[in-house]
């Protein structure tokens, strides 16, 4: 059984806007990536799996209970990151999370200390004094410090710098060794490279693409570096291709929506010196399934 299953999910809040027959499921353990852009859904979507919005259709579940109709036995054996981060300004950092301590019976000594110093953090500091970045470090501490077996994330490294980013990508891959399930919505694109398994592209409420990030790589559009023996020979090549192309001296290179037939029988009639085939990033296959929408 899935830990998190969201079946048919639907909410329409009008003039396009909502998430329509969302369906996905992460497994025990797993790091599952959500990406797309501002209003795409990922928000109203978490929602729902906190137990905040009620389906207008469909329905979603965490361990087999659902989010609605169970959201109290839910929230409190979760770990939680809103996007956007709401504390009680004239709280110190350490009495706010002592408060969501005692408020789930939990114990949190060992892991509390833990994540503080991993993030550098002084809660001895009022809330409302705290920079952006500050309390968003004191969320992350909130979420993770009764040692939940299942969080979820919305932008959780929203506000952080390089070095901050980096130790919570360590935090993820630490969890996920302890066999922790993730659900990570995230803008950060190499923060979802080196932590997650698989990615859900998320478009105007409707889900576009599932798969591993190696997958999606290979399935979609593909870069080719064609270094050919002059100058000449590299405008000829780009002059008969018939997708995009850029010309850098010597070397043409491409790009290939999933049919090699025409690259292969071109490369055929040219005499070629290399041939590479850059990586794309998430980011550029992301991309693909907007347009280039902003």
């Amino acid at each position: 059984m899935s830990v998190i299953h969201v079946r048919d999910l639907t909410r329409d809040y009008g003039r396009d806007r909502g998430v329509f027959d969302l369906s996905f499921a992460i497994e025990e353990g797993e790091v599952f990536g959500f990406l797309g852009p501002n209003g795409a859904g990922k928000t109203t979507t978490i929602r729902h799996l906190m137990g905040f919005l009620r389906p207008q259709h469909g329905a979603c579940s965490i361990n087999g209970r659902d989010c609605w109709k169970e959201r109290p036995a839910i929230q409190g054996k979760l770990g939680y990151i809103p996007g956007e981060m709401s504390l009680f300004p004239d709280m110190s950092g350490q009495d706010f999370l002592r408060f969501l301590a005692k408020y789930r019976g939990k114990s949190t000594s060992w892991r509390l200390e833990e994540i503080t110093e991993l993030f550098e953090l002084d809660l001895s500091e009022k809330i409302r004094k705290m920079s952006k970045g500050t309390r968003q470090k004191v969320g992350i501490v909130a979420a993770f410090m009764h040692d939940p077996e299942v969080l979820i994330l919305d932008e959780p490294t929203s506000g952080l710098d390089p070095l901050m980013q980096n130790r919570f990508i360590d935090l993820i891959l630490e969890e996920k060794m302890r066999g922790k399930t993730v659900l990570l919505s995230s803008h950060m694109f190499e923060e979802v490279e080196r932590t997650c398994d698989r990615v859900a592209i998320i478009r105007r409420g409707r889900l576009v693409a599932e798969d591993d990030i190696a997958t999606l790589r290979q399935n979609r559009l593909r870069r080719y570096s064609v270094t050919l023996a002059s100058e000449k020979a590299a405008i000829a090549f780009a002059s008969e291709f018939s997708g995009e192309s850029k010309i850098s001296g010597r070397t043409v290179d491409v790009t290939v929506l999933q049919d090699l037939d025409e690259l292969s029988q071109l490369m055929a009639r040219y005499p070629l010196e290399n041939l590479t085939a850059p990586t794309l990033s998430l980011e550029e296959i992301f991309l693909q399934y907007y347009g280039g929408e902003s």
